[in-house]
């Protein structure tokens, strides 16, 4: 019904020219995960989730980690049963077939795309208040685009080909620096939480939930705690793309479940920290859509040194989370042309660094289009849209291949996997549904254009249908 489905032992087999090689080990994965996980989300949309839940954005926070914590679970126990690239489009193709297989691969590029682009703009925020609070003016056309009366966004485009650059040059290259730019970001939330925690002001808590639980439409915009859950949401994933790296590890069935489980646990209790000390320290209505909402609390707080030097942490920083989503896009787009689904000439692997240059050229230029032209809160919705519906279907492929391959080898076991791939599939519709109208009506969109070249290319084209029907 949903076309033919990969064999467990099919997926982890590919041609010569067509395989990743294997450079990454634990410490690489780990900060891989934190690298994407600590990024735009604490960094720029606490200001944000301010804004849709009041103090209740702590709430929203830890739903929002509840919810994703059952993914992890979820992606850790397939990501070491199924140690190949692509993440959730590969554990579907096994466990549901071609055509949802597809739509979550599509999915996933709309997710790491647009996540690129959001933290490049949020990134570009930074950088703009970091330079003007120096004093010196920038041209206003190009800090922004068309949405916001600019021309175009030109510091988010230059990061997101900057980190393309750096990735062509070589995934171990990357995933090494990517170390350094984790600890500097660790280090500055720190040193945050250091100056804000100790000006709490229970008085800036309440009252806590002005808006109200659920998520509801005042004033044109979806608001509550769940309406903030649904795009700080955004602040907690990336740990799925420690799975999209399953194929370039050197000891998977170890080095994933360190990677995901592991990242999760440190990102969830550094956030919550953060949460806590800027919204006890300064009223929500003053963070409410800053751009830079850690540097905001640390000047009110008069500390304009500290402040100074976590935008710049920030500006040196964020670009890991770039560099990592970026990565993750490149991995899934080459699966999926490896399978014949889009071009296989996409999927050649590049002799010099083993990895796949001409994917990675075009991620990297249509994420820098993408950041150029949009809204921070916009991309970070449509983004948000792709990743849960990956998550569900994580969800579902868990439960699954527990019921179809109960013998398999599974090197990290998910405890009680189908209350976990429930949780995870009844939290993310939740979510989803959470957002607004008009950002799941561009995700039908994205998905009806991802079948209309489904049906047109990829069903004749796809390597698996045609061995299938040999």
């Amino acid at each position: 019904m949903f076309g033919p489905r990969k064999s467990l032992e099919s997926v982890t087999r590919h041609d010569a020219g067509h395989k990743l090689a294997k450079t990454l080990s634990w410490p690489h994965l780990i900060a891989l995960g934190v690298g994407a996980i600590v990024g735009t989300g604490i960094y720029t949309l606490t200001g944000v989730g301010a804004e849709r839940a009041g103090p209740a954005v702590i709430l929203a926070f830890a739903i929002a980690g509840a919810v994703c914590a059952c993914a992890a679970l979820a992606y850790a126990e397939l990501a070491t049963m199924i140690p190949a690239a692509g993440s959730a489009y590969t554990f579907s193709y096994a466990a549901l077939g071609e055509a949802l297989a597809w739509i979550v691969g599509w999915s996933l590029i709309l997710e790491y795309s647009l996540a690129c682009a959001t933290v490049a703009v949020g990134w570009s925020g930074y950088l703009v208040g970091w330079i003007q609070s120096a004093g010196v003016a920038l041209p206003p056309m190009l800090l922004s685009g068309p949405h916001d009366g600019g021309i175009i966004n030109l510091p988010a485009v230059l990061v997101a080909l900057s980190v393309m650059g750096l990735l062509i040059a070589g995934t171990r290259e990357s995933a090494t620096l990517n170390i350094v730019l984790v600890i500097i970001k660790l280090t500055a939330l720190a040193v945050f939480i250091a100056f804000a925690l100790p000006a709490f002001n229970a008085d800036n808590l309440q009252p806590f939930m002005p808006y109200g639980f659920g998520s509801t439409e005042i004033g044109g915009e979806k608001r509550g705690v769940m309406a903030a859950a649904a795009i700080v949401f955004f602040a907690f994933y990336g740990f799925d793309t420690v799975a999209t790296s399953a194929e370039e590890a050197k000891n998977p069935g170890r080095d994933l479940t360190i990677g995901i489980v592991g990242s999760m646990v440190v990102c969830t209790l550094v956030y919550m920290l953060v949460a806590v000390a800027a919204i006890g320290a300064l009223p929500f209505l003053q963070l409410a859509n800053s751009p830079e909402p850690l540097a905001l609390v640390l000047r009110g707080l008069d500390q304009p040194l500290a402040a100074h030097l976590i935008a710049l942490a920030a500006i040196i920083a964020l670009p890991s989370v770039i560099l990592v989503m970026m990565y993750g896009q490149s991995r899934v787009f080459f699966t999926m042309a490896r399978d014949g689904l889009l071009p296989r000439r996409l999927a050649k692997v590049s002799e010099r660094s083993g990895g796949p240059t001409l994917i990675t050229l075009l991620t990297g230029a249509s994420i820098a289009i993408v950041a150029g032209i949009f809204r921070l809160d916009e991309i970070a919705e449509l983004a948000n849209a792709g990743t849960l519906l990956a998550f569900i279907a994580v969800g579902a492929c868990l439960m699954v291949l527990r019921k179809r391959a109960p013998d398999a080898e599974r090197l990290f076991r998910c405890p009680a996997p189908f209350l976990v791939g429930t949780l995870a599939i009844v939290g993310c519709l939740y979510l989803l549904f959470s957002l607004p109208s008009s950002t799941i009506g561009r995700f039908v969109i994205w998905n009806l254009i991802g079948l209309a070249i489904y049906f047109l290319y990829g069903r004749r084209n796809s390597v698996e249908g045609q061995t299938s029907a040999m």
